[in-house]
C-alpha cells in the first residue's frame, strides 16, 4: 500500500512499523522532507530519490513530493478494542453501516482522532475498507484510530449492550436533537450511507436516534460532515460535565 503526502508520511515515519521504503523527490530542500529523510535515517527505512518526472510517472502527480510504502493496515480484533476500553466510563465507538467512499472514511478517522473516539467498527461487506485513499484524507489519523471489521453489524449492537454500551443512531428523522442528547456513559454512535441511510435491522437495534437540525432547502449532510458535528458535541457535552 502506498501513503501519499508530508503529513500523512510523517505520521506514518513516527509510528508506523511496517513501513517499507519512502520515495521522495529528488533535491528537495523544504524542511518537511528533510524531517521525513532524518526520521527514515534514524529507523535505518530505505529511502529512494527520484525526480518529479518519475514520481509522476510512477504515482501520479498528486503525491507532495513523497509516497511511502507500508504493509497493508491491520484491524483490531472487536474483542481486542472493547477489553481495551472497557474500564473507561465514557468509552465511544462509532459504526459506520454502508459507507463506501473512502474519501468519507478517511475524514471521519480524522476528526475521531481529534475528539478522541476510541475506535471505528465497519461492516466486512458492503463498505469500504481501510487503504491509500483513506490513509491520504486522514492525514496520518489512520495510524492512531482503531478500526475493526465485523462481519454482522446487529451481532455486534448487541455484543455493545451487553457491556453497557447504549446505541444512538444518526438519523433525519431522529427525535432527539442532537444538542439534547445525553452523550455520558459508554455509547455507539451509528451513521449510515448518504444514500439510503441507516439499514433496517440496525436502525431496530438502536437505543434513540439523534437529528441535525437543517433549516435551507438540502435534506442530508455528508457523512463526514454529519459525523464531524456529533463528535465535537460529544467532546463539549463531556467536557461540561
Amino acid at each position: 500500500m502506498f501513503i501519499y503526502g508530508k503529513n500523512a508520511a510523517i505520521e506514518s515515519l513516527k509510528v508506523n512499523k511496517n513501513i517499507k521504503k519512502i520515495f521522495i523527490l529528488k533535491k528537495n530542500t523544504r524542511r518537511d522532507e528533510d524531517t521525513i529523510k532524518k526520521i527514515a535515517k534514524e529507523k535505518q527505512i530505505e529511502i529512494i530519490e527520484m525526480s518529479l518526472s518519475e514520481l509522476n510517472e510512477k504515482f501520479g502527480s498528486n503525491h507532495q513530493g513523497v509516497v511511502v510504502e507500508v504493509a497493508e493496515y491491520n484491524y483490531v480484533d472487536l474483542d481486542q478494542l472493547l477489553n481495551e476500553i472497557n474500564n473507561q466510563e465514557h468509552a465511544t465507538v462509532v459504526l459506520l453501516d454502508g459507507l463506501e467512499d473512502p474519501h468519507n472514511l478517511g475524514a471521519i478517522m480524522r476528526t475521531a482522532d481529534a475528539t478522541g473516539i476510541d475506535g471505528i467498527i465497519i461492516p466486512k461487506n458492503r463498505s469500504v475498507s481501510l487503504n491509500q485513499t483513506v490513509a491520504k484524507v486522514s492525514t496520518g489519523a489512520i495510524e492512531y484510530v482503531k478500526v475493526s471489521q465485523v462481519t454482522n453489524l446487529v451481532q455486534t449492537i448487541n455484543k455493545l449492550k451487553s457491556v453497557g454500551f447504549w446505541i444512538i443512531g444518526l438519523d433525519m428523522k431522529g427525535s432527539i436533537d442532537y444538542r439534547k442528547q445525553d452523550y455520558k456513559g459508554k455509547i455507539a454512535i451509528v451513521i449510515g450511507s448518504e444514500g439510503f441511510g441507516i439499514s433496517r435491522l440496525v436502525k431496530e437495534n438502536c437505543d434513540f436516534f439523534v437529528n441535525i437540525p437543517m433549516i435551507g432547502h438540502i435534506t442530508s449532510l455528508n457523512a463526514s460532515v454529519s459525523a464531524s458535528i456529533i463528535f465535537y458535541e460529544i467532546m463539549r457535552n463531556r467536557f461540561e460535565n
